[in-house]
């Protein structure tokens, strides 16, 4: 509609749920004032910002650069790999709090966490690692 509307020369004035299309106004009529457009917002700061990693990104970036096979690590690189770390360790701890609650406990313990990986088949690659 507001296509129409153009192309014939009128004005679409948008009230509510519908757009109505508003008489031409002449010359001797003096257009309303568009409202004054402020300041376009900006980005916060890095570092004001919240945080969207929870690991110090830093410390990701030298782990990974502990790898000899690794010579240049890019930032979104480094934070891809901190994100998939806290997805991991926060789906390891729930599994194994499950575990606890299981035994009527709320703290969380080694067995538990030996149990999660027995009981779930994606933590099948660390069996034997807390030993």
């Amino acid at each position: 509609m507001a296509a129409a509307a153009a192309a014939a020369g009128t004005e679409v004035v948008a009230t509510g749920p519908t757009a109505v299309p508003a008489a031409e106004e002449g010359p001797a009529e003096e257009a309303a004032p568009a409202p004054a457009a402020g300041p376009p917002p900006q980005a916060p700061a890095a570092s004001t910002g919240p945080r969207l990693s929870r690991l110090p990104l830093a410390r990701v970036k030298a782990l990974v650069k502990a790898d000899p096979d690794v010579t240049l690590a890019g930032q979104e690189a480094v934070f891809i790999l901190a994100r998939a770390a806290e997805l991991f360790v926060e789906t390891i701890a729930k599994d194994a709090y499950l575990c606890a609650q299981q035994g009527k406990r709320k703290t969380l313990q080694r067995k538990d966490l030996d149990n999660a990986i027995e009981a779930v088949d994606e933590f099948a690659f660390l069996e034997g690692t807390l030993d």
